[in-house]
């Protein structure tokens, strides 16, 4: 045991991702982070951490300890990364196969415990591992910069490298919210099976709650699942079958009377602010143009976009889910994968993706029995969506995103005075 470790050497409090991840992963001040080898004494090492490639550019935490897990947290699922990723990723997996002696160029990260401490009580790892059947797990976990909306995610290896899971950790209301609805909707995906085109979803392992966090934990992809590229056409028997869940076409409705907009209308009312005035004012402006127009609704996935899919044994696979729903107009998926596709992949601003959206489902809305009229409302109607999405993440402390406000109501308002 070494004495000598100071608040200074605990990453947790740094203000860059190594920091943020840190409090994440390990929020209780009983858990002692040191960056080098020390241990307090009265303490006891659990874990050991390659911080990956230093600590002011950390952007990996390999475990140490067992090398097939450190290498499998750094091989498993490459072919999904893009091409300058997967050549390091691959390059460090080679060191990790050597253990502590391949990663040694790389600093430390040793986490303990006060001896005589329940471990599982201190250390989600160990919660998990008993939760799973109690075979030890390690942990590895990616390092991003801090980001209010996103989710730190440990990938759980056996000792001998077997993907045992990914858990997802929800830490502050935004994140939580999205933890507790992703595994909400893939405990309700288990009863869909043998449904024609549906697109194989992760399961569900197990849920809990953690010192305040929600955590999810779903079970490992295939492990030669390929991502389907970015360029990919729509797949609209896809579409459908995530909609329809195998239940025959739905009746189509007025948008005037359906729950939907009903559902809007009450997000809007709750928003505040000169913001919140306008999303009232572009859901009356959505039912005044659309209402009497009908359409069919359904469920969708909610962030339908290349980069969450992938194809195993000629079936296509989708993961990321925590912002599916029901009883949406059916469309709202390949009015996201247009979306997302301008926005997120050639950078174009908001007013550029919302005519992808239009372009989108004039081309392709017809395999979803979407006529002119309906096109126009699935367009309106997804952009009012995400800019509620928007707001109910900034209202849970996730901040605003830039991209989209308020440059979406900008577009809103101009489509709507057309």
């Amino acid at each position: 045991m070494t004495t000598g470790v100071t608040p200074a050497t605990d990453p947790r409090s740094r203000v860059d991702g190594l920091g943020w991840v840190s409090r994440a992963v390990f929020p209780d001040d009983r858990v002692h982070l040191t960056l080098g080898g020390a241990v307090p004494d009265g303490q006891r090492a659990v874990a050991r951490y390659a911080v990956v490639p230093s600590v002011p550019r950390a952007r990996f935490l390999v475990p140490l300890g067992a090398p097939r897990a450190g290498a499998a947290s750094l091989l498993a699922y490459n072919a999904l990364r893009p091409p300058k990723v997967r050549v390091m990723r691959a390059a460090l997996g080679g060191l990790a196969r050597f253990g502590a002696a391949g990663l040694a160029p790389f600093p430390t990260l040793t986490v303990s415990v006060p001896v005589g401490a329940p471990v599982a009580d201190l250390v989600l790892t160990e919660r998990l591992a008993g939760a799973l059947g109690g075979t030890p797990l390690l942990a590895a976990c990616g390092v991003r910069p801090p980001d209010p909306n996103a989710k730190p995610t440990l990938q759980l290896f056996t000792v001998d490298g077997r993907p045992r899971g990914y858990a997802k950790i929800g830490w502050n209301d935004a994140t939580r919210a999205l933890v507790t609805a992703e595994a909400a909707a893939l405990r309700a995906l288990r009863a869909v099976t043998g449904v024609p085109d549906h697109p194989t979803p992760p399961g569900l392992l197990t849920e809990t709650a953690w010192a305040g966090q929600a955590v999810a934990v779903i079970e490992p992809l295939p492990p030669d699942v390929r991502g389907v590229p970015v360029d990919d056409p729509p797949r609209i028997a896809a579409l459908l079958a995530v909609a329809r869940r195998g239940d025959a076409p739905g009746v189509s409705r007025p948008l005037a009377s359906s729950t939907f907009l009903a559902r809007l209308a009450a997000q809007a009312q709750r928003a505040t602010g000169a913001a919140g005035a306008r999303a009232v004012a572009a859901v009356d402006a959505l039912a005044r143009r659309h209402g009497d127009t009908t359409v069919e609704f359904g469920h969708w996935h909610g962030d339908w976009v290349p980069w969450n899919l992938g194809t195993h044994d000629g079936r296509l696979v989708a993961w990321d889910w925590e912002h599916s729903g029901p009883d949406v107009p059916v469309g709202f998926d390949l009015a996201h994968d247009a979306f997302q596709r301008s926005l997120v992949l050639r950078g174009e601003p908001a007013a550029v993706a919302a005519v992808a959206v239009d372009a989108w489902l004039g081309r392709h809305g017809g395999r979803l029995g979407l006529d002119a009229a309906r096109c126009a409302l699935v367009a309106d109607a997804y952009l009012v969506e995400m800019w509620l999405r928007t707001w109910r993440l900034a209202d849970a402390g996730a901040g605003w995103n830039p991209a989209l406000h308020p440059a979406l109501l900008d577009v809103i308002e101009k489509r709507h005075s057309e």
